[in-house]
Parts: C-alpha cells; structure tokens; sequence
C-alpha cells in the first residue's frame, strides 16, 4: 500500500466517531468532530501528538525512524507529536486511536 492509502485507511476505521480530513501545517491531517486536528501525515509519515511522557510517547519514539514532529524543519520538534514512519503503517490505527482519545 501506499502512504496515501494507508492514510486513508486508518481515516475509514475512525469515520464513525466523526473523524474527517482536513488540512493541517499546509498537509492532509485528521481531525476530530470539533475541529481539532490530533495527527497529520508528513512526508512519508504519520505524526500523531501523544503527549510527552506517555507510555505511547515513548513506544512511539521507539520505532526505527520515528521522532519528534518538525513541521517547519528548524529543528524545533514538537514535543507531543511523534512522527511515525510509513514503515510501520501496521500501528498508524493503534497511535491515531490513542491521539484521538488524549485530552487537549
């Protein structure tokens, strides 16, 4: 699959809690049913804010590839959101769930 598919799958398994496809820093992100984006796809991963600290966080950061989201590219990371490679596509769902469900 490719990275747009697999995308576009983990946005059909949470449709039904009204989650849609928005634009978020200029890329296709997913948002909540009050507007409010918790993962976004940048360049070939998915970044989701897992909350520092968080167990998911940490075994987020744990994946080969992964690190911390820098949209802008100025080695300012966000410190919440974890980048996750397309390489491990199989846990978008799990990580996009969690994100989903923390609060803001």
């Amino acid at each position: 699959m490719t990275v747009q598919d697999d995308f576009e799958r983990v946005a059909s398994e949470m449709a039904d809690r009204g989650v849609t496809i928005a634009k978020v820093f200029g890329k296709p992100a997913y948002k909540d049913a009050d507007g409010k984006a918790f993962a976004c796809l940048f360049q070939d991963a998915l970044a989701c804010r897992l909350l520092a600290g968080t167990p998911e966080h940490t075994e987020a950061l744990a994946l080969p590839g992964a690190e911390l989201f820098d949209p802008s590219s100025r080695h300012r990371p966000m410190k919440d959101w974890v980048s996750v490679p397309h390489a491990n596509a199989d846990r978008w769902l799990d990580f996009a769930e969690t994100a989903y469900t923390r609060p803001r």
